[in-house]
């Protein structure tokens, strides 16, 4: 029996659980602008008449869209839409770099190689002269020397690359970028080059991002981009592949 015949012959089967469609329910009258951002839901007992439900399972449905960062309760004064800032919203998304091992990780840095190359284009054509200024200050921090690896080049690393996608003023785009980054992994890339003596090549791979910046090049940027993001897989790869 194929999907189609099973579906047809059993009605229930698929069906969505009763938390998951108060949960639906919810973001619907976000989406529709029933309910916007800052303001206060109807009370649980109302929405659960609403959406003839039971108040235990839309109080599921509002812990979890609390979570997502959707919802946010606030102490005698019932539940509310938050902001819905896309930093917010993708807040749970940031984990994914942290945690993530193996093949998993060297996939984070495939969606990467897509994604950063184009922010950093983007970044050439739209940065602002104060943004520019804040890149380079953290390219000065970052240190390309054989015995290469101390925090603040690390941290560094990390905020150069989240200042350039910040500057393309899509704010979208910076809260994927922040979660598909990790602090963990960026010391992990730095003690291996330098166990591999090639510190200085990660360094010169920043200097050539922030020149095409600079040059309010497009091409060169995802260029430069592409190149360091590749340098970088390619290390992850020949890492696993040797342990």
């Amino acid at each position: 029996m194929d999907r189609l015949e099973r579906a047809v012959s059993d009605p229930d089967r698929g069906r969505t659980p009763v938390t998951q469609r108060a949960t639906d329910r919810i973001k619907a009258m976000i989406a529709s602008g029933e309910v916007g951002p800052g303001e206060r839901l109807p009370t649980e007992r109302d929405l659960s008449a609403q959406f003839g439900v039971s108040r235990s399972s839309m109080r599921e449905a509002i812990r979890a869209l609390t979570t997502l960062g959707v919802l946010e309760s606030r102490h005698g004064a019932g539940v509310y839409v938050t902001a819905l800032r896309p930093a917010d919203l993708l807040e749970t998304f940031s984990v994914l770099a942290e945690v993530s091992q193996g093949r998993t990780l060297l996939e984070v840095l495939q969606v990467r190689r897509m994604l950063e190359p184009a922010a950093t284009a983007l970044a050439a054509a739209r940065a602002s002269a104060e943004d520019l200024d804040r890149v380079g200050a953290l390219l000065d921090r970052i240190e390309g020397g054989s015995d290469t690896f101390c925090t603040d080049t690390v941290a560094a690393d990390l905020g150069f690359h989240q200042a350039i996608v910040a500057s393309t003023g899509n704010a979208t785009l910076a809260a994927v970028n922040d979660g598909l980054s990790s602090r963990t992994f960026n010391a992990r890339v730095w003690a291996g080059h330098r166990e591999a003596g090639l510190t200085a090549k990660l360094r010169e791979d920043h200097e050539r991002i922030h020149e095409a910046l600079v040059a309010r090049d497009p091409d060169a940027a995802r260029a430069a981009a592409t190149v360091h993001v590749l340098r970088v897989e390619r290390w992850l790869s020949a890492d696993l592949a040797g342990s």
